[in-house]
Order: structure tokens, then sequence, then C-alpha cells
């Protein structure tokens, strides 16, 4: 127990004094920089590892106009679906490092799959190019609307086996599914094959499967249709979206272990969704890669574009999120990572 506290007290500093620290790429910087005229009227490819009409494509689609103006550039959306987000973050390791294909990846996503060594992992979040978090928003538990459950204790009571829904491997949806079934034991079948959150959530909806762990800005989405509700907030801060619902801690009795658990996968939800470039891209190219993404996302037309929708932006710099992906791949001990690892296995092929 003393173990994970002491984990949770380490990666809460790392990411803090991370997150804390003021952007370092100076716009003064950008307008000098040889590189700054190399994207005018050139077009720059944004991936996303999922399908169209989740979470992170709908995202990628409201920040890439303002990466394209901020450029110069034509900054265009390219989906590239599979295993939730790791295929698309594999190829982007060995993608060719002239600056004009870009990343929005799941953060959480990506450390855990590269700490826990993820069966299909090639990627290096510590050898990738960060360019900066968007934003990084408390995860909620979501289920059939018609469920039977109205609380978490009433899920944790009822003693049968629970479907979840996900994408690829480690993907939020399924790692965040693993670690809510081990802290509450809960009998679990976390489902993976759903190419992105959208079809994840109608898999709920159709009431195909029971129940959904997604970031609250997507899952605004889909409660809206009033087809899935939302169980919990899965940290210690209610979610501003749905103020209503209680946090986990508040909805259930969790042994310190538990408690654990939950904690560290809430503060290492906080890496969100950050944006990466091919390594080795040159680094003047970077530093206008850099400084044009801190003026897109600190715009605010889209801040309000941006809150207007429910997906809100709140940016850190690329040094600020480099910093807390290593945090999070590099904090766990040897026997922690084994218990991770132990944990993740329960999900199983769909």
């Amino acid at each position: 127990m003393r173990q994970w506290i002491s984990s949770r007290t380490k990666l809460l500093r790392s990411i803090g004094a991370a997150f804390l620290l003021l952007c370092a790429a100076p716009m003064a910087a950008f307008a000098q920089s040889a590189d700054a005229n190399f994207f005018k009227g050139k077009t720059v490819r944004l991936v996303v590892g999922f399908s169209a009409g989740g979470g992170f494509d709908l995202y990628a689609r409201m920040i890439a106009p303002y990466i394209g103006r901020a450029l110069g550039a034509n900054v265009v959306v390219e989906n590239q679906p599979g295993a939730g987000g790791i295929t698309a973050t594999n190829r982007m390791m060995t993608a060719p490092p002239d600056g004009l294909q870009i990343m929005l990846v799941n953060g959480l996503a990506a450390a855990f799959g590269q700490f826990t060594e993820q069966q299909g992992v090639r990627y290096d979040l510590g050898k990738l190019e960060h360019l900066g978090t968007v934003s990084g928003n408390p995860w909620v538990w979501l289920v059939t609307a018609n469920a039977p459950w109205k609380n978490v204790q009433d899920v944790v009571n009822d003693k049968r086996r629970y479907m979840w829904s996900a994408g690829g491997p480690i993907d939020g949806l399924s790692d965040g599914a693993a670690f809510t079934c081990e802290a509450l034991q809960l009998d679990c079948n976390i489902v993976l094959g759903y190419p992105g959150s959208n079809d994840s959530a109608l898999s709920v909806a159709k009431g195909e499967m029971d129940m959904m762990y997604i970031v609250d800005t997507s899952a605004a989405n889909y409660v809206t249709g009033g087809q899935i509700r939302v169980l919990a907030t899965m940290g210690r801060t209610r979610s501003h979206i749905f103020p209503d619902a209680p946090t986990i801690f508040e909805a259930a009795k969790l042994s310190d272990e538990a408690a654990a658990l939950l904690d560290f996968h809430s503060t290492a939800e906080k890496l969100g969704r950050i944006l990466v470039a091919p390594p080795g891209t040159p680094p003047e190219r970077l530093l206008a890669l850099r400084a044009a993404i801190k003026v897109a996302l600190t715009d605010p037309a889209l801040i309000a574009e941006g809150d207007k929708s429910q997906r809100n932006i709140e940016f850190y710099s690329a040094e600020d999120t480099l910093k807390a992906a290593i945090g999070v791949v590099s904090d766990p001990t040897p026997e922690q990572k084994q218990r991770m690892i132990a944990i993740l296995a329960r999900i199983e092929k769909k």
C-alpha cells in the first residue's frame, strides 16, 4: 500500500511541477525563425489514431483551422484508426521528420502502453517530439440509460458480469475500465475492437455493452441524446460538464488500496490530448510548430468555441507535456509495473 501512495505522491509532484511551468517557446523566436516561412502555403496532416466522429477526431477538426492560420498552412485531419491509437503512434515514430505531419495522441493511453510494454507498442514518448497539451479533462463512467443500476453501489451489489466497450488494449477506455473493475472487485469483460469512442458509445446506447469509461468532453456528445447516463466521475474532483455526477470517491466505499489505484490512474489522465511530431524533426521547424500551436491554443476564439461545444482547451507547453509523460512512464517501481500489467490482463479481445 505504501508503495502505491509513494508512487502517487511522486506522480502528483511530477505532473504538478511540470504543469506550473510557463511555456518556453517565445513568440519573438517564432517570428525570427528561419523555418517559420517553411509552412506557408503547405499542407500539414494532423493524424488522429481513431475513426471519424469520436472525441479525438472532433477535437482535431476544431483546432486544425486555428493551427493552420498560425502556420499559414492548410492543416487537414487524417484518421488512422487501429489498436486504440497504437498503430498511428507507431507510424509517427518512422514518419518523415519534415514537420508536415503531426498527431493528436491520447497521452494517458500512450504512456500506459509504453511502460507496461503493451504488445504492438513500438513508439517511445521520450523520443517523439512534443508540441504541447491541448486539454486534460476528468474521465467518467457511463452506463446504458435504462440500466438497473442507479449508482455505483448498485453495480457493486449486483454481482453480475459487466460488459465494457473499448477500442484498443490501452486506449483510456480499456485501461480505465480495468482499473475500475480491479478497485471495485467487479467481474468484467472488457471488449476491444471498436474503432473509436463514437462506436463504443453506440454499443452502450444500443444495450450491446453495459458500460464505458471515457473523458467527460466526449461523454457530453453521447449523454445529450438521452440513451446513456453518467454513473460517476473517476477522480476526486467533479466534472464541470456533469456537476451532479458524484466522484467515485463519493459514490463508493473504497479501501486504501483501491483509492490509491484510482488516484494513480486519474492523475495520469491529466496527460489528456497531446500533440507530437516525428523524432528528428529539424529544431527550427519544431520551434515554429510549437510557437504556432501556442498561438492557436491560446486564441480566445478557439477557447470560446471549445467551451460552447463542451470541448475545453487547456494548453500546456511542449516542455511541460514531455516532463509529465516521462513522469508517468518512469515513476512506477518494477513491482507496481507488474501489478498494472496484471490489472490490464483483464482486457480481452472482441
